[in-house]
Formats: structure tokens, C-alpha cells, sequence
């Protein structure tokens, strides 16, 4: 065990919505029983990119003893994706862009986020 910056998800404002699911690259949190729950605190890196998506503000990040992050297990876990969220500017959605291109290696960016002009 380890003293570690991970997500804590606050049942009581969780509405379910699975907005959560997507930003977070490495797959610890799922949708369960209506609710988003970490499954794997070793899947998660404490980055804290599905704080800003929640819309009931029912997310945040703590400091406490858990299992260190596993960056294996967590790049083997297949990527979830969120139809719903699309960029402001463009309307590509994850499927087409990486909305999150730091989680991917830069890789194929929002046409609005780079010189490249957008599908």
C-alpha cells in the first residue's frame, strides 16, 4: 500500500449519467447498479479527468493508502466511449477525435485543437 492521489465518487450526487466513463483512459470507472463506482483503484492514476465532466459535481480526488497505480493493467483495459460528448467547436465526437489527445499520445486531435482542419 501506498499514500496516493485517487478518485472518490460521492454516491449520494451520482446520478448515473456515465459521463465519467470516458475520460477516464484507463477504464477504472464504471457504471453500476446506476451508479459510478471505481472498480479498480489499481486502474486508477488520480488524474482526475472525469472531475470537470461530472455535472453534479459528484467527483473529486483524495489523498489516502491504496494499491499503487498499475499502468499495465490499466492500458489493457479496452477503451469505453461516450457518444454523447463532442467537442464545442467542431462536433466531432471520441470517435472520430481524440477530445483528450494527452491520453493518447497526441494522436489524431480535435480538428479545432490543431492547424488541421476538422472532418
Amino acid at each position: 500500500m501506498i499514500k496516493r492521489m485517487i478518485v472518490k465518487i460521492d454516491e449520494e450526487k451520482c446520478t448515473g449519467c456515465g459521463k465519467c466513463v470516458s475520460p477516464c483512459a484507463e477504464g477504472a470507472i464504471r457504471i453500476i447498479d446506476g451508479k459510478a463506482k471505481v472498480i479498480s483503484e489499481e486502474l486508477c492514476d488520480g488524474m482526475g479527468f472525469c472531475i470537470g465532466i461530472c455535472p453534479e459535481g459528484a467527483i473529486s480526488t483524495e489523498e489516502r493508502q491504496t494499491v499503487e497505480f498499475d499502468a499495465e493493467k490499466a492500458a489493457a483495459q479496452a477503451p469505453h466511449k461516450d457518444i454523447s460528448i463532442q467537442c464545442f467547436k467542431c462536433g466531432s465526437g471520441d470517435e472520430d477525435r481524440y477530445l483528450l489527445p494527452m491520453r493518447h499520445e497526441m494522436g489524431k486531435a480535435c480538428g479545432s485543437a490543431r492547424s488541421a482542419s476538422p472532418r
